[in-house]
């Protein structure tokens, strides 16, 4: 069998992430060939990691896509808004996608997309790791087996962690809407398209209400300093100390500085220097700190999610249905079901279970399910039910960008018309 030969667009932690793992656990299937990257020790890493020839090595992802197809797959993880582009590009050439989500960063430019890409034959995967971790596949397992029966309600909860809010979207990449793109998208589309293969059915009608609450300049406690290396007098009291968060505990210090191993010297630079120094109150952060989402789907499924900082982390799920009742949190090793009938509860353990859902950890093993389903997909051996076509799983993004309208407008959505008024 011939190797599936692919090309990386964008070598950051996501990249390097998917690249390594198939390279680790699947080198006889898959081969790297060549890699865009504008950050030289980035492209570098991945270089000697894969062997790949330094002629295919380039800074610019236009200089191997203005070339011939030269592979089957094209890897674009790029930031949220250089994500079009390269997909669009790809496409046209013939290449195979794994796209790291979101998928675009306007609904008309994921609708794009997933037209083009059924025009062209080609497939998009697009990164949405929940579907493809022991927890979520076990539990689309006790869905589909009739335990709950039909589903009637679900209560859902991205609790998305005081510490990893701070880092992410106050002083992070995903800090602004002008800079990426709303919270409920960058983060929760993941949510949204989870929810939609859960239920089994399409989204009818979305509300939601969210706001940025408290990460904002009116609550900086007074004599704060604008970096917090300067000498906060508050930082022994402040959670989201930067110099503790980095320095000290060198939490998230890789993605702060953008080194994958970095010394101490780096982490006062990036202190010094860049955003992740940056007292939480007074960044130029304006995306929502805490949003809930109303969603209806076909036949009367009613969902409730809810997506808040305020927490220490972790995503946890109620499936109420005809039948029974499902409890599942994802940093625990099985999913309790209440029986109407019996009355008793049966505890279903999840499968080579995962329990750290973050980035540390794979987002519980979804960042290596991924990369073994796309290539088992590539060459013709997966077997599974994981998969979304490229229209359902734009579908479900706008899922997401219905909900931030909603939350702007004050209106009720209309799935059915959004979608449509996106189409070509």
């Amino acid at each position: 069998m011939e190797k599936i030969r692919a090309i990386l667009i964008g070598a950051g932690i996501r990249g390097k992430t998917y690249t390594d793992y198939a390279k680790d656990f699947h080198d006889d299937r898959f081969e790297l060939v060549a890699v865009a990257e504008p950050d030289e020790g980035r492209r570098e890493a991945v270089r000697k990691k894969h062997g790949i020839a330094p002629e295919q090595c380039v800074s610019d992802w236009t200089e191997l896509l203005n070339r011939p197809r030269f592979a089957d797959v094209a890897i674009i993880a790029t930031q949220d808004r250089q994500h079009f582009a390269p997909a669009m590009k790809a496409i046209e050439l013939g290449y195979n996608l794994l796209l790291e989500k979101p998928m675009a960063v306007t609904p008309e430019d994921c609708m794009r997309i997933a037209d083009y890409a059924d025009e062209k034959g080609v497939t998009v995967m697009v990164c949405h790791v929940l579907r493809f971790t022991p927890f979520f596949k076990r539990l689309k397992e006790v869905i589909d087996a009739g335990m709950v029966g039909e589903i009637v309600n679900v209560i859902h909860v991205e609790a998305v962690g005081h510490r990893h809010y701070a880092h992410s979207y106050t002083r992070g990449n995903w800090n602004n809407l002008e800079k990426s793109s709303p919270m409920i998208l960058a983060k929760s589309s993941h949510d949204m398209d989870i929810l939609q293969w859960l239920v089994g059915k399409r989204c009818t009608r979305v509300q939601s209400f969210g706001a940025l609450r408290h990460f904002k300049k009116e609550n900086c406690p007074e004599g704060a300093p604008y970096r917090c290396i300067e000498g906060c007098p508050h930082a022994e009291r402040c959670p989201y100390d930067a110099v503790r968060t980095y320095l000290v505990e060198k939490e998230r210090a890789k993605h702060a500085t953008g080194v994958f191993e970095p010394c101490e010297e780096d982490i006062v630079k990036a202190l010094k220097e860049s955003p992740y120094g940056v007292c939480v109150y007074q960044s130029d952060n304006d995306v929502v700190d805490h949003q809930t989402v109303n969603l209806e789907f076909e036949g009367g499924a009613l969902v409730s999610f809810t997506m808040s900082a305020f927490n220490k982390g972790g995503r946890f799920i109620r499936i109420m249905g005809t039948k029974g009742e499902a409890t599942a949190y994802m940093n625990d090793d099985k999913i309790r079901v209440f029986d109407f009938l019996t009355g008793k509860t049966v505890e279903v353990p999840i499968l080579n279970a995962e329990l750290d859902e973050t980035i540390f950890g794979g987002h519980g093993g979804g960042d290596k399910g991924i990369v073994e389903a796309f290539v088992a997909l590539m060459d013709g051996t997966y077997e599974g039910n994981s998969l979304s076509d490229g229209i359902t799983c734009a579908e479900n993004h706008l899922m997401a960008f219905a909900a931030e309208e909603s939350r702007v407008t004050g209106k009720v959505i209309d799935m059915k018309d959004y979608i449509a008024s996106f189409r070509k």
